[in-house]
């Protein structure tokens, strides 16, 4: 068969991760450190670049192979697949030879298309980590207790602590590896190298019920002879949580501590493995002597010691490590991508106020820190406090940042310039006062660094609206800011929590901006193991805080993400992992608060919808508050379409069907509670009251229509075109006008300048996403101007409505494409990075509509091109071509199938 060369096979080897990868770029694993999976049955993912249209795969063959010579030799001595005549090249389970730990494993992948065969991809690798808690032999080391320069108290202070060992090494050493567990941050090095450029190391979880290791290869860093190895250890949510003042609401974990397996393999066959234990020798009186994430670390650079994690330091004043208890948690492998200095961001102002202290603008609201670069005297002090907001004299605005204390403190050690960043604590911020700093400051001695987690952003979107792009990016920089290891509400005051209902429909606009998939498989996993064994899931996971509160709203998101990862990134996994414990949740909150048909508990309600007067929080106008029965009933119902979904997925018909009727019998007391047939109105004719049900397909369907006109006239009557709605009307608005025919008026509510909407949020000078509408007049103290939760689904209605991206089958095998235009848009440019490769939408509708496609190669595309007849449109400037087959006209759309390729089409 003739190769195509112009076939490229991009391997990935994950449970979820596709994008981020460049042709040149190849690569395969869970995350950017392809070692020390935790599975030995990973799934493997290829995309297929291809210049010629219409490209379909019809077969693949893998090889994976115990080293690169065997598979360079076309041996898959661990896999060899054979010929499969298969269209599947997203989620392939691997199914060769049983995997064990440590195993190494080398893969390539070729395709045969409908249009010929390709070459054999670039190889990749993965490497499985310790599957089996028996096979670490290390000891946990720590100290559980403070030192006399510590502050064990409301706000403490906690030094970070240092661990080193030194070792021997014989000759003819084949792989040096180490297998870490460091709570609650760690920093590694190998001979004075720093192991890996993640930060932040590890991600949180509850670890009373899981901890987190990473496996790294240091090989190139292991020498014959004398070697050492040395760990920083800071408090991260391990130590951190403040326990003292409210135990009741705030978990706490402990002292830092570390569990550390160093495996060194020779060419002889011989093994010698270095672990934590009381051999290794400490101090936490070092140079960082306090590290909280809510209050700031401080350096004290005169208290360095040169050479610590090197060999030939003199350890003899160190304390010999502890031996300390285990913190409960099962230790799993990390498959989510670790934490990273993701960017930079420089400033943009520089002044002096009157009482001399420096404030800096870095023109942008984000999360990380600074980089300083300072040149005094030994024992100079620079003070560095971080702020989202300024008073009107200049100063920083703190109070909304509530007892978060956010300040880094530096101490020079004198002589030359001295560079500095904190390690173990980072800052929501947009501006930093500066006080102590020797001489006169100047922006180029400062430059933040973008801290979140490495997730390739794999979606574009620009319309002809300065504003909406404005908007587009300000949910850029709030989404980054906020994913630390699991998605939190805010990055800056003394919260920062991962509140389940900020994420419900948000992780599915995510979800077209970052590859964030693996980050909320994790996330799952953190929701089950925050789960009582009654069936409750708390509104914050991990459970940091104790708040159990039985919503249906936040704990549910727990069914909404699952979902949102099999839609879009074609991954059932975690559903059928999940599907027992959500059945759970579902059982205890009928059998808990089910009564006549309906769910009785849902104390947030409509959480932060816009309140009658600017001044107030949350309104206190009945007329504007929806019931948070009506609220639980309708979401329920939601579920159990989800649920039966999942019983499906899960093998599981005969729940499927329990799942319908009882779907069937609740709909019925809904609306029989709640539906006026002769208004048309459910409850009290709020918004979000019409419009659960009818988008949740509650509402009867000869009631619809009226139904939605009441949606209209509230909002366009009362609202004038604003939006109305809160945390739960908002994830489901923008779309529910558009399918129901008023994409127009979603249009203004998204480009409306003035209160309340997103608009007005940049106009008032926004760079970020508010918590609040009126975040500028209602109590400041209360707003975060760093949150996403009001989002909702417009970064959804973004990418699948305004540029018409939208899956009908999970994963993008099949997509339809069908752009919304209204009156004033002019132009939408949208990209997003499928798991089978970038899909494109650029319309422009001035004089004639010209929309470019481009569809990724192994799926198709139904697109829906606006024009009077299927004559009066154009691809290519020329006629349709045959290969771009027409099926019907529908609402003034000309419908066409399509394969992979681009497309240009024009109409009139």
């Amino acid at each position: 068969m003739k190769k195509l060369t112009t076939i490229i096979i991009i391997a990935l080897c994950h449970h979820l991760a596709f994008a981020g990868v460049g042709l040149q770029n190849l690569r395969c694993e869970m995350l950017t450190n392809p070692q020390g999976i935790g599975t030995a049955k990973p799934r493997l993912s290829w995309q297929i670049a291809a210049d010629a249209r219409n490209t379909n795969q019809v077969a693949y063959q893998v090889l994976v192979a115990s080293t690169p010579g065997k598979l360079a030799a076309n041996t898959g001595d661990l896999w060899d697949s054979k010929k499969v005549t298969s269209s599947a090249s997203i989620m392939v389970p691997y199914a060769g030879q049983a995997l064990t730990s440590r195993a190494a494993c080398f893969w390539k992948v070729r395709v045969w298309t409908s249009t010929g065969a390709s070459e054999w991809s670039q190889p990749a690798q993965w490497t499985v980590g310790l599957l089996n808690q028996s096979e670490w032999t290390a000891k946990w080391i720590g100290a559980e207790h403070g030192f006399p320069w510590d502050s064990i108290a409301k706000f403490s202070r906690l030094s970070a602590r240092y661990y080193r060992k030194q070792f021997e090494v014989k000759p003819a050493l084949k792989k040096a590896t180490v297998y870490i567990v460091g709570l609650g941050h760690y920093e590694l090095f190998v001979n004075g190298h720093q192991i890996g450029d993640q930060v932040l190391n590890t991600p949180p979880t509850d670890y009373t019920q899981s901890v987190i290791s990473n496996t790294f290869d240091v090989t190139k860093d292991i020498k014959q002879g004398a070697n050492a190895i040395g760990t920083v250890l800071g408090n991260g949510r391990f130590f951190t949580m403040r326990p003292i003042y409210k135990p009741q609401k705030i978990k706490e974990f402990g002292y830092p501590k570390m569990l550390l397996q160093l495996e060194l393999q020779y060419t002889d066959g011989s093994k010698q493995t270095i672990i934590s234990d009381g051999s290794w020798k400490f101090t936490a009186d070092g140079p960082i002597r306090a590290n909280n994430e809510y209050d700031g670390e401080e350096y004290d650079a005169t208290k360095e010691f040169a050479g610590w994690n090197q060999t030939g330091f003199n350890d003899s004043k160190w304390l010999n490590a502890e031996l300390v208890k285990s913190p409960g948690g099962k230790i799993v492998a990390q498959m989510n991508e670790p934490i990273k200095v993701m960017g930079t961001v420089k400033p943009v102002s520089l002044k002096q106020l009157q009482n001399g202290e420096w404030v800096m603008d870095m023109g942008q609201n984000f999360s990380g820190w600074l980089v300083m670069k300072v040149k005094g005297n030994r024992g100079d002090k620079v003070t560095l406090k971080y702020a989202e907001t300024l008073k009107p004299d200049g100063s920083l605005y703190i109070a909304n940042l509530r007892d978060a204390k956010v300040t880094d403190v530096y101490t020079l050690k004198g002589g030359a310039e001295e560079t500095w960043k904190p390690a173990f604590v980072f800052h929501g911020f947009r501006y930093v006062s500066i006080e102590g700093y020797p001489g006169k400051p100047e922006m180029s001695d400062f430059i933040g660094e973008v801290v979140y987690d490495d997730l390739p952003t794999i979606g574009s979107f620009e319309t002809s609206n300065p504003l909406v792009n404005q908007i587009y990016k300000n949910a850029y920089w709030g989404i980054l800011s906020n994913y630390k290891g699991m998605p939190m509400d805010c990055p800056q005051r003394n919260e920062r929590m991962p509140w389940l209902g900020d994420r419900a429909v948000g992780s599915l606009g995510e979800s077209f901006i970052f590859g964030n998939g693996n980050l909320y498989a994790k996330w799952l996993d953190d929701i089950e193991q925050a789960q009582k064994p009654d069936g409750a899931i708390p509104d914050v996971a991990p459970a940091y805080w104790n708040y159990y509160s039985d919503n249906m709203t936040w704990p549910g998101t727990y069914l909404l993400i699952g979902d949102m990862l099999y839609r879009q990134f074609g991954d059932a996994a975690p559903i059928k992992k999940h599907y027992a414990s959500m059945k759970k949740w579902m059982d205890y909150m009928r059998n808990k608060y089910g009564k006549d048909g309906l769910i009785t508990k849902d104390k947030y309600g409509d959480w932060c919808m816009p309140p009658e007067s600017l001044e107030l929080i949350h309104a206190k106008d009945t007329s504007r508050i929806t019931a948070g029965p009506l609220i639980a009933t309708a979401y329920y119902i939601h579920f159990l379409d989800l649920m039966k979904k999942f019983a499906t997925l899960s093998g599981k018909p005969d729940e499927a069907k329990a799942w319908t009727a009882q779907k069937e019998s609740m709909e019925n007391a809904f609306n029989k509670t709640y539906f006026n047939k002769q208004t048309y109105q459910y409850a009290n004719n709020t918004v979000t009251a019409n419009l659960l049900p009818l988008y949740f397909g509650i509402t009867p369907a000869q009631y619809r229509q009226q139904v939605f006109k009441n949606i209209v006239d509230k909002t366009v009557n009362e609202g004038h075109g604003h939006i109305s709605t809160g945390v739960i009307g908002t994830q489901w608005i923008m779309r529910g006008l558009t399918e129901y025919g008023r994409p127009d008026l979603a249009w203004q509510m998204a480009s409306n300048e003035d209160y309340p909407g997103w608009g007005y949020m940049v106009k008032r000078g926004a760079t970020t996403i508010w918590e609040l509408w009126n975040g500028d007049t209602a109590d400041p103290a209360m707003n975060s101007r760093n949150h996403i939760m009001l989002l909702g689904d417009l970064v959804v209605w973004f990418y699948e409505d305004l540029s018409g991206i939208k899956p009908v089958t999970p994963g993008y095998k099949d997509i339809v494409m069908y752009p919304q235009t209204t009156k004033g848009l002019d132009y939408v440019k949208a990209s997003y990075q499928t798991p089978y490769g970038e899909v494109k939408s650029s319309w422009e509708n001035k004089s004639g509509f010209k929309w470019n496609v481009t569809v990724p190669a192994n799926t198709t595309a139904t697109v829906y091109v606006p024009a009077s007849s299927a004559n009066a449109v154009t691809e290519g400037g020329k006629k349709v071509p045959a290969d771009v087959k027409f099926i019907k006209m529908e609402n003034g759309r000309a419908v066409f199938q399509v394969g992979s390729g681009t497309y240009n089409f024009e109409s009139k």
